[in-house]
């Protein structure tokens, strides 16, 4: 019976390869909105600002495998700007890293990659470093949740329906309010105390 036993666990450890089986990692970069998730098997963990890409320096869209993890890196393209806690995810150098330039996250501000701050950076980099660079994929997409779709364009119609608004200052008038019709025949109110503004 302990052989039946000890043969279980060790079959059971020759299929999994390890005792303790890998997480997978999703990173979703959303342009439109400049938000990155990340969730590990599917649950849900981190939601950070980022900047990717400004105009003509587009941060590319699909889905990628990271290959290379750089701790502390620096840009030889851009005059040795510091990259740090970088994962590298295409072969043309785009990467996630921290930036210090924390006042632009939320909108594009990169020469391509996708910025974090510093301690979202290092938090994903170990992420990824732990769970493996395999077991990692990063999906970079521009759309925009449907929820949000919706409610721009039901802002949108809302604005045609409105009515212009005046330039200048209609006068003010005094006008007698009458009272609602009594008895088949309309009542005229008292106009020596009751007046309205308009």
């Amino acid at each position: 019976m302990r052989f039946v036993r000890l043969l279980a666990a060790l079959s059971s450890l020759l299929i999994t390869g390890t005792g303790a089986a890998q997480a997978d990692v999703l990173i979703t970069v959303n342009k439109a909105t400049q938000r990155m998730s990340v969730s590990v098997d599917g649950q849900p963990l981190y939601s950070w600002s980022v900047s990717t890409g400004r105009s003509g320096y587009e941060t590319p869209s699909g889905s990628f495998t990271p290959f290379r993890l750089e701790e502390d890196h620096a840009s030889k393209e851009w005059d040795g700007a510091p990259m740090p806690h970088s994962i590298f995810f295409t072969s043309r150098g785009h990467a996630i890293h921290g930036s210090n330039a924390t006042r632009r996250l939320g909108s594009p501000a990169s020469h391509g990659c996708i910025r974090l701050a510093p301690s979202k950076a290092k938090t994903l980099f170990s992420l990824v470093r732990r769970e493996g660079l395999r077991n990692t994929r990063i999906v970079v997409k521009n759309s925009e949740p449907a929820n949000v779709a919706w409610k721009e364009k039901r802002s949108r119609a809302a604005k045609r329906r409105e009515p212009p608004k005046a330039d200048y200052a209609l006068p003010r008038t005094r006008e007698p309010y009458l009272a609602e019709p009594a008895y088949g025949y309309a009542q005229p109110l008292d106009t020596a105390t009751i007046y309205s503004w308009r």
